[in-house]
């Protein structure tokens, strides 16, 4: 266990800090508002294990002996003369040993391929016997007896590497007595040709191998003892050494190594300073030469020395085998050729070789020690078990009040960084990470006043690329997102569907249906389940731009009038008896407008072809002359003049549609003053048959068409004003129509139109309710009956209603406008004939008619709305945008109050699920998601006493995702094995 030296942390995240590979932790401390980091390191090799050798074990060498992929140990017994082989198990593990004798007082052993039989031999460098015993191996482990082959005087180190580029193994051995080295060439067969000697030093002891001056020959290295200083010969390839050079060392240098330590491609050498207690690192320049040493402090009286990657940052580290201190030093690299300080673990009584191997096979490397008293091999497996440093405390500003936090890389520079919830101050603080386990000072960004944030999460919610942070505010109730830059920079975005009707306790973000949407789960205070959110194009709409009108524009329409394939506009001004024609330039900006004269009062207007010329024509109910007028176009913009049509009294609205299915237009007009409705059949060529009216509601406004109850005969709908209702005529397809159904509405409905709602292919209705300030839906049932209605919130006065896709999600969508506060009121469908809560947009004063296309060819829709009182339209550009909408509700059971979730693919299908702390009834939920991108209901798994967090990981090995959960009341935590179903 680990003190935080607070009584209240509440938060714990994990991470890379320090950029070490090593996972380091970060938690909140509640009580004194600050932020704990502790830096994580790896207790590589806690334990060794031990196995019996023979007298004096003083060297070691690793292989696979018998061909079965795992490493076996060979070790040169000094006092009894022999060689000890230990096969390996592969898991650690290994077999007792296996002796042969060698000559007097075996010190040093290597193995290579002597005879070409791809069978592993054994080397041994005989001290007293002034030779070195050749034992060539049978590939399974066993051996021949050894022969010898002369050396000089005290042989104590052996290497083995091919000298002359024959393919054949040479030898070369360090002789103390002699101050030498021998070379001994081998033929290929075993046996190898009289050595040459070369000089070196006093007391050589140790001998290494490496290319030092990049001519792809070999090179050796000895570490001189008797006089502080390693010699250095060069190869030429043919089996002939240069002459020696030589390099300072610490005091009484014994062992050596080499490997690139700085990453240059240059060969280094590391050298151990038994008397100094240190080690010398000499950076190689690729020429043959080195730098000065650099030491670095071991234990005490080393006497071996190896190197290899323990940490896994592809750097090169040092181990040191101290027989004075029954350790082993490892000294992490840097990747400029220096290293960290030590980290000792225990070995055996006087460790006096080490070597490196992957005895378990499980990547990583271990290590092997010959413990001299012991008569032993210590076998050291690296387990990565993990270590924590004293903690560093963060405290980000007075009153903050620390809530929650996350780690992510906000700025790009693959360092983690910091993102802090300030409950009490009323925002979050992002704090830069240097890499090195230390931060910047908090960037602060509001979270509004007020709100007092409690919980936070991070994803990609606009899909750059880049890390966004979202925040659940608890006392305002509501989500507020950051959208990240990239560079650790962030703009606060205000967002559609982000207010709750609870307080917001816990949010995490994801996507679940990998459709490359965000996702949000949010669990509230007190409330018994989670809502997902999905990010989602929420169509939104640029600024009003306004074109001027006639007096009182009350209805608005579009068209494409010149045939240039862009939208126009129309409009009826009520109150100059003209229509307006603005003509679109197909970049959303529109042309002054062009007039021309109807009857009196002109209230509403529709738009087709009338006299099948392919130029459009326009239709306008005259409210103050019962009368419908028609305006012939010519193609290029503009019109005849009007022909007019007695239709009963007080005609208001007009649609159009071919009644008797003659491929005709004819036209639908509602009498507001006689409560009927009159149908104009026409001939094809602008005229009209005499009216036939049909009776209605009271006050019939608006009125439009549809095939209801698909006998591909076209219907009527019509809005009752002055008694809530509809009235639904269904055609015969002859031009003549059944009596009225009527259906009831809201409040006073002054606008109408059809779509498919839900996605069933039969049209549904909606109706705009000026009178109590709502939108009606009324589903269809395919027969010519409908649902009852279902009602959404509108702003005031709701005096038309359009229905278009503004999302391009393939579902309808509605836009209102409201006459009284000056909006237009936009709800995005989900497709089953539910809508979202209102998006509002400013418009100009009492907005009466609105109608949607594409003005500007950017596959966006567009919205254009007519205001009375102000004399203009008002026109507004669509662009995608990414809101939040409620895309479905997990129960998790009366009075569980969900505090922690956690998520993974649960069931291996490729989804991923979601797993709920629940601590009101002591449970956890599990809900599966299905390939729909819907989840199950939850199913429930009994925990102890208030479980207050959970986390997944795959405890067991077996690649199935496991779940521990934290159990606050029984102050333990639980862990339940998952099964993968």
């Amino acid at each position: 266990m680990y003190s935080t030296g607070s009584s209240s942390s509440i938060s714990i995240v994990i991470g890379d800090l320090n950029s070490d590979n090593r996972s380091d932790i970060a938690f909140i401390n509640n009580d004194t508002s600050t932020i704990g980091i502790m830096l994580g390191y790896d207790e590589f090799f806690p334990i060794q294990m031990t196995y019996a050798t023979g007298t004096s074990p003083y060297s070691v060498a690793v292989g696979d002996l018998n061909h079965d992929t795992r490493l076996d140990i060979v070790v040169a017994n000094r006092g009894s003369n022999t060689v000890g082989v230990l096969l390996g198990y592969g898991n650690g593990s290994f077999a007792d040993q296996m002796t042969y004798s060698t000559d007097s007082w075996p010190l040093s052993v290597a193995v290579g391929d002597f005879n070409n039989d791809n069978h592993l031999d054994i080397v041994v460098a005989n001290y007293y016997g002034n030779n070195v015993s050749i034992l060539l191996g049978y590939g399974d482990g066993f051996f021949e007896n050894q022969t010898t082959f002369s050396t000089d005087s005290g042989p104590q180190a052996v290497a083995v590497g091919d000298f002359n580029s024959d393919t054949h193994l040479d030898i070369v051995v360090a002789n103390a007595d002699g101050n030498t080295v021998s070379v001994l060439l081998g033929y290929g067969d075993g046996s190898f040709a009289n050595q040459t000697t070369y000089a070196t030093g006093k007391w050589p002891g140790s001998i290494a191998l490496g290319d030092f001056n990049n001519d792809a020959q070999l090179d050796i290295v000895v570490d001189n003892y008797g006089d502080n200083a390693i010699s250095v010969l060069f190869g030429y390839g043919n089996g002939f050494f240069a002459n020696q050079t030589k390099y300072s060392t610490g005091s009484s240098p014994i062992a050596l190594a080499v490997g690139d330590f700085n990453n240059d491609n240059q060969l280094d050498i590391v050298v151990v300073n038994r008397d100094g207690n240190t080690v010398s690192v000499l950076l190689g320049y690729g020429n043959g030469s080195f730098a000065n040493q650099t030491t670095y402090s071991t234990g005490s009286r080393p006497l071996s020395v190896a190197v290899g990657d323990f940490n896994n940052d592809t750097q090169l580290d040092i181990v040191v085998a101290n027989r004075g201190g029954n350790t082993v030093s490892i000294l992490l690299g840097y990747d400029n050729g220096s290293f960290a300080n030590q980290t000792t673990y225990s070995t055996g009584s006087n460790p006096i070789a080490v070597a490196v191997g992957d005895f378990n096979n499980d990547t990583r490397p271990d290590l092997v020690v010959a413990n001299l008293n012991e008569k032993t091999v210590g076998v050291l497996l690296r387990y990565d078990r993990g270590a924590l440093e004293d903690k560093i405390t963060f405290a980000p500003t007075y009153g903050s009040r620390l809530r929650n936090f996350a780690l992510f890389d906000f700025n790009n520079d693959s360092l983690l960084d910091i993102a802090v919830v300030n409950y009490g101050t009323n925002n979050i603080g992002v704090l830069l990470g240097y890499g090195n386990g230390t931060f910047g000072n908090q960037m602060v960004l509001s979270t509004g006043l007020n709100s007092h944030p409690y919980s936070i999460t991070i994803h990609d919610f606009n899909r750059d690329g880049q890390a966004d942070i979202a925040v659940a505010n608890y006392d305002t109730k509501n989500l507020v997102t950051f959208l990240g830059s990239g560079n650790g920079t962030f703009e606060n975005q205000e967002r559609y569907g982000v207010d709750f009707d609870f307080a917001p306790l816990i949010i995490g973000a994801n996507s679940f249906n990998k459709d490359g949407r965000s996702e949000i789960f949010v669990a509230y205070d007190g409330i018994d389940y989670v809502d997902v959110l999905v990010t989602y194009d929420i169509g939104s709409f640029s600024n009003h731009i306004k074109y001027s009108t006639g007096n009182w524009p009350r209805c608005v329409a579009l068209g494409d009038f010149n045939n240039d394939t862009q939208l126009d506009i129309v409009i009826a001004n009520r109150y100059d008896n003209t229509v307006s024609i603005l003509l679109g330039y197909g970049n959303g900006s529109f042309a002054n407008r062009m007039t021309y004269s109807t009857g009196s009062n002109p209230w509403s207007l529709a738009v087709g072809d009338f006299n099948n010329d392919t130029r459009l024509d326009i239709v306008v109910a005259n409210l103050g002359g019962n009368t419908v007028s028609i305006l012939l176009g010519y193609g290029n913009g503009s019109f005849a003049n009007q022909t007019t049509y007695s239709t009963g009294s007080n005609p208001k609205c007009v649609a159009i549609g071919d009644f008797n299915n003659d491929t005709l237009l004819d036209i639908v007009v509602t009498n507001t003053g006689g409560s009927t409705v009159s149908t104009l059949l026409g001939y094809g060529n602008g005229s009209f048959e005499n009216q036939t009216t049909y009776s209605t509601g009271y006050e019939p406004w608006p009125v439009t068409v549809g095939d209801f109850n698909n006998d591909t005969r076209l219907d009527i709908v019509v809005a009752n004003f002055g008694v809530n209702t509809i009235s639904i005529l269904l055609g015969y397809g002859n031009g003549s129509f059944a009596n009225q159904m009527t259906y009831s509405t809201g409040a006073a409905p002054g606008s109408v139109a059809v779509g498919d709602f839900n996605n069933d292919t039969l049209l549904d209705i909606a109706v705009a309710n000026f009178g109590d300030n709502t939108v009606s839906i009324l589903l269809g049932h395919g027969d010519g009956s409908f649902a009852n209605q279902t009602k959404y919130s509108t702003g005031s006065g709701p005096s038309s209603v359009a229905i278009d896709d503004f999302n391009n999600d393939n579902r309808l969508d509605i836009v209102v406008t409201n006459w009284n506060n000056n909006s237009i009121s936009i709800f995005l469908g989900y497709g089953n004939g539910v809508f979202t809560k209102q998006m509002t947009y400013v418009t100009g004063t009492s907005p009466s008619s609105v109608a949607v296309g594409n003005f500007n060819n950017d596959n966006q829709l567009d919205i254009v709305a007519a205001n009375a009182e102000d004399g203009s339209v008002s026109v507004y550009l669509g662009y995608p945008n990414e809101g939040f909408l409620k895309q479905m509700r997990l129960i998790t059971g009366n009075g569980s109050r969900p505090k922690s979730y956690a998520i993974g693919d649960f069931n291996n299908d490729g989804q991923i699920d979601i797993a709920v702390a629940n601590s009101g009834t002591n449970n956890i939920s599990i809900f599966l998601r299905h390939d729909n991108g819907s989840f199950g209901n939850q199913m429930a798994y009994a925990t102890d006493s208030s479980p207050w967090s959970v986390a997944v990981g795959d405890f067991n090995n077996d690649t199935i995702l496991d779940i521990v959960v934290a159990n606050l009341g029984s102050d333990n935590v639980g862990v339940f094995l998952g099964r993968g179903n």
